[in-house]
């Protein structure tokens, strides 16, 4: 299938669901559930996170969540099923995302902890993408 097809096959609404979904979990995961754990292993403080652009970071994020989102349609195709489009989420975050992270983790000797926060964000958010765009 060529990229025009797959582009036509595209269920919009689906794509934006999805992406949304990864912002979602994002929150959550970076917020109450591994929040401090992510900041202390980052080394990251409450005032140098203020320091951040707010709207740069969470639009830029939106922006990737819905790239991210895109692709991973594309590669599912429109026949797939929810559970199809879980495994291959599921597959796409532990498969390459996060064995391509433990690998630069590895090099920039980052902390086992560190890695397990992000590739289980990338691994959780990829998995649920994949189910609502399967499921659509």
């Amino acid at each position: 299938m060529d990229v025009a097809t797959s582009l036509s096959n595209i269920n919009w609404l689906s794509v934006i669901v999805a992406a949304v979904s990864c912002f979602v979990i994002g929150g959550i995961w970076y917020g109450p559930v591994f929040g401090r754990a992510w900041m202390t292993a980052i080394g990251f403080t409450e005032e140098r996170l203020k320091e951040r652009s707010v709207p740069k970071t969470f639009g830029v994020s939106l922006i990737l969540a819905f790239i991210a989102s895109l692709v991973l349609d594309m590669f599912i195709g429109h026949e797939a099923d929810v559970v199809f489009g879980a495994m291959a989420g599921f597959f796409a975050g532990f498969g390459w995302v996060a064995t391509f992270m433990g690998i630069m983790y590895v090099f920039e000797m980052r902390s086992l902890r560190l890695f397990l926060i992000n590739a289980g964000y990338c691994v959780v958010s990829l998995t649920t993408m994949g189910a609502i765009l399967g499921s659509w």
